[in-house]
C-alpha cells in the first residue's frame, strides 16, 4: 500500500454509526467487495455506485460509533475508500480500521473545512492533509511505526504473515550459512 493517498471528499456529519456505514441486512456478505456494494446506502443511496477508488471520507465527530463489527471498515475499503478523516472516531471502529488496513486520521480542522468533492491528498507518514481545491493544509497526528507497518501491509493479519515469512526466511538463511560453514570445515 502506498502512504500517499489522493481522492475526492465525501463528507458526513456527526455520529455516523456502523449501521449507517453498512446496514445490518448485508452482514451475511463474505467479502469486502460485496459489503462495499452497500456501503453508506441508507444515508446516501448513490454512494457505493459513484464513489471512486481512492476517494476519501471526511466526517464530523464520533465516526463509526455503534456496534463493534469489523464489517463497517471492510465495507468502506470494499467500496474503494482509501482513507477516513474525522474529528474523532469511536475507539473500536478506529482499531478495526487499522486491523483491516483502512487508514483513519483524526483531524478536527479537516473535518470542519473540507467540502464535498474537494480534492484531498493525504500523506500517512507525516499526517499532512492537503485540500487542493481550497489550497489549504491540515495536520493529523502521524501513525507510530508499528501502526504504519500494519497499514502498509494491508492489515494486521497480513502484517503478521509478513513477519512470520521474514522469520522463516531468516532461519533458512542462517541454516544454509551454518551448513556451508560446516561443509567448509570438513573439506
Amino acid at each position: 500500500m502506498t502512504t500517499e493517498l489522493n481522492g475526492y471528499a465525501w463528507t458526513f456529519g456527526v455520529s455516523i454509526d456502523t449501521d449507517v456505514i453498512i446496514p445490518a441486512r448485508y452482514l451475511t456478505a463474505n467479502t469486502a467487495e460485496e459489503l462495499g456494494k452497500h456501503a453508506m446506502e441508507d444515508i446516501d443511496p448513490n454512494f457505493a455506485k459513484t464513489v471512486r477508488a481512492g476517494d476519501v471520507i471526511v466526517a464530523k465527530a464520533n465516526f463509526g460509533c455503534g456496534s463493534s463489527r469489523e464489517h463497517a471498515p471492510m465495507a468502506l475499503r470494499g467500496a474503494g475508500v482509501s482513507c477516513v478523516i474525522a474529528e474523532n472516531f469511536a475507539r473500536i471502529f478506529f482499531r478495526n480500521s487499522i486491523n483491516i488496513g483502512l487508514p483513519v486520521l483524526e483531524c478536527p480542522e479537516a473535518a470542519e473545512r473540507v467540502q464535498p468533492g474537494d480534492e484531498v491528498h493525504v500523506d500517512l507518514t507525516t499526517g499532512k492533509i492537503w485540500n487542493a481545491t481550497r489550497q489549504e493544509g491540515y495536520t493529523a497526528s502521524p501513525y507510530p511505526p508499528a501502526i504504519m507497518e500494519i497499514i502498509a501491509a494491508g492489515g494486521l493479519i497480513n502484517s503478521i504473515k509478513n513477519k512470520i515469512a521474514a522469520q522463516k526466511a531468516a532461519g533458512e538463511a542462517a541454516a544454509a550459512s551454518a551448513e556451508l560453514v560446516t561443509e567448509g570445515a570438513t573439506a
